[in-house]
């Protein structure tokens, strides 16, 4: 069996000795092997080829292939100049074999029984190889590798490569915090000597160059308003500087104002430019995740994940309310509704959504948002990073998935706007329509159950006085004169109708004369 050493010098094939005794051995007797005599390690292995770099950009150019999984040129012409077909080659890395058996189709196998003898063959390989070594160059041969490799990985890793987005966005928010606060300052302390000004030009950038051109009020005639064009109204600040009632300042007062005014133009413009190299660097790192939610929420999306990788392993569900932890715990820990959306609230297919279907339509675009993130963090991207690179003929449909996911779910906005629009009534509108048709069925709704209620009238009767005459009374009253009326009936019931102790026979004769 042959054993294949990758080195900071070369290439070098090995073949290996009492293969069986090695596989038996433990790693003391392993470690005594190796730490031995150039001349003993001799019987266990012996050097069959060996192939050294031109230079230090080959070295630089098979590291990199064999630490990606690839398999570079020169190793690809030394295994075919020196390996037979019935010889088999041992390698230290399970990706490295595969390819090699498929490139080369020669017996490349993976042995991890061989661990051992590969860890010592790395240790003792400048003593094997001494006759094809120089010893003087080895070191700073090593030591230049191991510089350009790390270089190399850090210019060109695919986890590496948003990091200038993240600064990007992180640097706009700082920049939009700081022109605020002198913008407003600014404001402040010029409002005392032109207090007019600030209502007639309420863009910060152009009134912090309004002022950095006139200085004073007084000095009206010197801004240059062909640069300004229609943004302000020339009448209104002129004809207000004649009859400002702001305060007069002294010239140190003016000098300062004026590079404070330069400095929120300064920031302003940089801000811009800034803007305009993250929309660039989003367009090119990834165009879908573009496509869908516009550059700052992708760029926020990114920087709040850590990398472009990061994000592309979320599912749909954390992407939709990602930037929404804290309430997402609060309402976990309360009880209370979870939020419906995060950082994705500010997308303009979002934002353009009736408050009633926002939730609908921001789960919807975070699932078509986690496939145009997970398309460009997969796809392999060229050396200047600045375009996919087609790695197949459907290369370019892929990246014209994020707007082909736009338009879909514009779609289903549409939908839903339409399906919300012919919803039936609300419960106090079906009181005034006894049957409603639903937006998705043509069975008319029941109307709503109102129990019978009785009709009652004024009745007089009822508040008319007693025909006997008698007067109101208290209860007690009345209680005490209906015990007597019952004793006064007893009595005329057992003397008869015409007794002497009747009661209508003892009445006055001008109660029954009552009309």
């Amino acid at each position: 069996m042959l054993v294949l050493l990758e080195t900071s010098t070369g290439f070098a094939l090995f073949k290996l000795r009492h293969e069986s005794r090695l596989r038996a051995a433990t790693e003391e007797d392993l470690g005594a092997i190796f730490e031995s005599d150039p001349e003993r390690l001799g019987k266990f292995l012996k050097l069959k080829a060996f192939q050294k770099f031109k230079d230090l950009s080959e070295a630089l150019t098979a590291a990199a292939a064999l630490s990606e999984g690839k398999l570079s040129k020169s190793l690809k012409k030394f295994l075919k100049r020196n390996v037979e077909q019935s010889d088999a080659v041992a390698v230290c890395e399970p990706k490295l074999a595969g390819i090699v058996k498929e490139k080369l189709d020669l017996e490349c196998v993976y042995d991890p029984g061989l661990n051992e003898v590969m860890r010592g063959l790395r240790a003792r390989y400048s003593d094997l190889l001494r006759s094809e070594l120089e010893l003087e160059t080895e070191r700073p041969m090593v030591l230049g590798l191991a510089h350009s490799l790390s270089r190399y990985k850090l210019k060109f890793s695919p986890d590496k490569i948003d990091t200038m987005i993240v600064q990007a966005i992180a640097l706009l928010d700082d920049l939009d915090k700081e022109i605020n606060t002198y913008a407003m300052r600014l404001r402040e302390w010029f409002g005392w000597h032109f207090p007019e000004l600030s209502k007639l030009v309420p863009d910060n950038a152009l009134y912090a160059k309004l002022i950095a051109q006139m200085g004073t009020r007084r000095g009206v005639s010197r801004i240059d308003w062909e640069q300004f064009g229609d943004q302000v109204h020339r009448e209104a600040v002129e004809s207000a500087a004649r009859v400002s009632m702001g305060t007069e300042i002294s010239d140190e007062d003016e000098r300062n104002i004026e590079e404070l005014a330069l400095q929120v133009v300064s920031l302003s413009e940089y801000r811009a430019e800034l803007f305009a190299y993250l929309c660039n660097r989003m367009r090119a790192i990834a165009p879908n995740l573009t496509a869908m939610v516009g550059e700052i929420v992708g760029a926020r999306l990114i920087a709040h994940a850590g990398s472009l990788l990061n994000l592309a392993k979320f599912p749909a569900s954390t992407i939709q309310i990602l930037g929404a932890e804290k309430a997402l715990f609060r309402a976990l820990k309360t009880k209370h509704p979870t939020p419906k959306y995060g950082l994705i609230y500010h997308a303009s297919l979002v934002g353009q959504a009736p408050p009633r279907i926002k939730g609908k339509i921001s789960r919807v675009l975070a699932a078509k948002t986690a496939l145009a993130v997970r398309l460009d963090a997969l796809t392999e991207r060229d050396e200047n990073v600045e375009q996919i690179t087609a790695v197949d003929d459907e290369s370019a449909a892929r990246v014209a998935l994020g707007m082909e996911n736009r338009a879909k779910v514009e779609r289903r906005l549409r939908q839903l706007e339409s399906a919300a629009s012919s919803r039936a009534p609300s419960r106090r509108q079906a009181q005034s329509y006894p049957a409603t048709v639903h937006a998705d069925s043509t069975r008319s709704r029941p109307s709503r159950y109102d129990p019978p209620v009785e009709k009652r009238s004024y009745r007089v009767g009822d508040d008319a006085l007693p025909s006997d005459g008698y007067s109101f009374r208290p209860a007690a009253a009345n209680k005490a004169h209906t015990s007597a009326d019952q004793a006064d009936d007893k009595k005329r019931h057992r003397n008869g109708p015409s007794g002497t102790g009747s009661r209508e026979s003892k009445r006055p004769k001008e109660a029954d004369e009552r009309p």
